[in-house]
């Protein structure tokens, strides 16, 4: 009998991936279902683990697994989710291991009445808070550095959640955009920095309220679009209406630029810039900073797509989808005895030899983090017959990890880090290689004025970095 292996596809990438999406419901009488509408949309977020809480009477109801949304979720479990109110998150590891442990939102009982919460973002300090509060005798149930925010909630004085809750966070240092519950209350909390996006929406047929990490899940959820959260903000939504305080002082914008040119889903709208467009515009100074003789634009499926549309549009070429992903490729699969060359990136993408075959090709894609998927998409292209293959990525070099959510490799294994760009185009096996650059992105997005976080590209920290003192909280998945 053949010796078969199990073979995970998500190994084989090396794209950046988003912590977590998190979704928060008030004012409804099925807000766990409207939550796991809101987790669906926002599914592109995290894959690993979805959860839902729901508060009714003074109770929290929890239903936690690993998967996706659908595979978590199913008319039985969410009839275990009764009340008004609701919050949701979906997960992928950075801060702690994938395990059920681990999943989101995290619920306590504790002498101010019961909580949950659920976090997008990661603790720069949560190493050094998790050593001291076990030094003073706290007992850790997960790995994530959102359980160090609950820890230090259940210290604080007082009778008011969101008072408590400001404290708390005065002590961290980090990305969070938070949505919390309690018996009575909705609370929602973006970061002074404001790293992690979160909007705030009205439920259209209720008149209840909605957060959420994105805009895209409020169209599905029947909401409307009503503000951004602010940095530095804390909003609570009870049924008296709706209080915004200001507990932080205020500090520069820095929203992380990536997400428009890679974790957002391109329906929605952050921060006023609607992200497909914003794409559409980075497509089209790829073409300015970086033109080539070539007889077709190809996207790398499916965050190169819009990128690819803007760079055909200024250069007058046509765009064609060489590359077709396949969206049904679950976490495991049987591996054949006798792996071929690039099986993993085959899996998932199969080039089309009568659109590539003899053409000069221009591979557009959204980032090279190690350079193993780069190379082997042009091994792909080539074998498919492309007579050249030129490629344009959406983003900068990447030259630092990310320390505010993102889950990156370490700065010895980012492949820009290491070698020059003529280096990088050798490695990669391509005939030229262009990267846009910091100018032209924030051109494309907004500009500068309005501020974001560049670290991975400028190697410009907005907080102190815990760069080599083993912190916990990011994960590099290993390649097959």
């Amino acid at each position: 009998m053949q010796n078969e292996a199990l073979f995970n596809p998500m190994q084989d990438d090396d794209h950046f991936h988003d912590e977590c999406g998190v979704i928060g419901v008030f004012g409804h009488p099925e807000a766990a279902n409207l939550a796991y509408l809101g987790l669906y949309a926002l599914q592109h977020r995290g894959q690993e683990s979805a959860g839902i809480v729901s508060a009714q009477e003074g109770k929290l109801y929890a239903q936690r697994g690993m998967g996706r949304v659908a595979e978590v979720f199913g008319p039985g479990e969410i009839a275990k989710l009764p009340g008004q109110q609701a919050i949701g998150h979906v997960r992928y590891s950075t801060a702690g291991d994938s395990v059920l442990r681990n999943t989101q939102p995290v619920f306590i009982n504790y002498r101010h009445g019961a909580f949950a919460i659920g976090h997008n973002g990661n603790l720069v300090n949560a190493d050094a808070l998790r050593t001291q509060l076990e030094r003073e005798g706290a007992i850790f149930h997960t790995d994530m550095d959102t359980e160090v925010i609950v820890h230090l909630l259940a210290r604080m004085p007082g009778n008011d959640a969101g008072a408590r809750l400001a404290a708390a966070l005065q002590q961290v240092s980090g990305a969070y955009s938070l949505v919390c519950l309690t018996e009575t209350r909705l609370i929602g909390v973006r970061d002074p920095l404001g790293f992690r996006p979160l909007v705030l929406g009205r439920l259209i047929e209720s008149g209840g309220f909605v957060l959420a990490s994105e805009t895209c899940a409020l169209d599905l959820m029947g909401a409307e679009f009503v503000r951004d959260i602010e940095p530095g903000e804390l909003i609570i939504i009870s049924r008296e209406g709706i209080e915004s305080r200001r507990p932080f002082a205020p500090e520069a914008r820095r929203m992380c630029v990536f997400e428009y040119i890679y974790f957002a889903r391109p329906d929605s709208v952050l921060d006023g810039i609607h992200v497909y467009s914003a794409r559409k515009r980075i497509g089209r100074a790829l073409a300015k900073l970086h033109p080539r003789d070539a007889d077709v634009v190809v996207p790398v499926p499916d965050s190169g797509v819009a990128a690819a549309l803007g760079y055909a549009e200024q250069s007058g070429l046509p765009f064609e989808l060489g590359l077709i992903r396949n969206h049904y490729v679950g976490r495991t699969f049987i591996q054949p005895a006798q792996r071929g060359r690039d099986f993993g990136v085959k899996v998932k993408l199969n080039a089309q030899p009568h659109i590539l075959r003899g053409k000069r090709v221009i591979l557009v894609d959204d980032s090279i983090v190690r350079g193993t998927t780069s190379a082997k998409i042009v091994n792909l292209v080539r074998a498919a017959g492309a007579r050249e293959v030129h490629f344009v990525v959406s983003a900068p070099p990447t030259i630092g990890p990310c320390y505010y959510g993102i889950d990156t490799p370490d700065r010895s294994q980012l492949i820009a880090a290491q070698h020059s760009i003529e280096e990088v185009r050798k490695m990669i096996g391509a005939d030229t290689l262009g990267y846009i650059s910091l100018d032209a992105l924030y051109e494309a997005v907004g500009g500068r004025q309005q501020g974001y976080c560049d670290a991975c590209f400028s190697d410009d920290y907005p907080l102190p970095t815990p760069e080599g003192k083993g912190l916990r909280q990011l994960y590099l998945m290993q390649e097959v």
